[in-house]
Formats: structure tokens, sequence, C-alpha cells
């Protein structure tokens, strides 16, 4: 006899998000600096050992994909600015991702 292999019903992000063991939001997208996939923890250089925190632009990418900045006014997605300039390799305002903190909690 075999068994069939059920599938599981979809879950929502925003209810997994909230299952998932206590770790950093910022694991909700990819990493840029080292390629870890959604979910999956950030690794070292050489890719043998995982790291416990996410890389900091991995922070600043998630920061921008979810918060709004306070500090100058953009929305989601987009990166914060200074004068009309936007800041040098992406870096974000300091409230911005303690807004997106407090959106995550």
């Amino acid at each position: 006899m075999t068994r069939s292999r059920r599938t599981a019903a979809p879950m929502p992000d925003s209810i997994r998000q909230i299952l998932r063991a206590k770790q950093h939001p910022a694991r909700a997208i990819a990493c840029p600096h080292c390629g870890a996939a959604p979910h999956r923890p950030c690794r070292n250089q050489a890719r043998t050992r995982y790291m416990t925190d996410p890389h900091p632009g991995r922070v600043t990418a998630w920061a921008t994909a979810t918060a709004c900045c306070p500090a100058c006014q953009v929305e989601p997605g987009t990166p914060c600015h200074l004068d009309g300039r936007a800041f040098p390799t992406g870096h974000i305002h300091p409230q911005r991702e303690t807004e997106a903190r407090e959106t995550a909690a």
C-alpha cells in the first residue's frame, strides 16, 4: 500500500512570521551581502558558519522595504535621502530602522 503525500494548506506570510522561532524580522528577505535566502540565517564570508544576527545590509534592506521614514518622509521601497540626494550605498536614517522594528513587533 502506498501512502499519498498530503500538501499542507498555504499559510499567509503574516501568520508565518508570528509563528517562527525568535529570529530577527530582517530574515524575511534575502541578504544582499551573503546571498542567504529568505528565512535562512546569514553566513560568514567563507560560508562555513551561520551567523546569529543578520548582516547590517540585510537589516537596511528590510527596513527600506517595510517602513516609511519619519525623517525624510519616503514610502516603503524608496531609499532615504538628504536634501534630495540619496544616501551613499543605500544607508537609511536610524529612525526608519526604529519604525520598522516597531511595525514588526
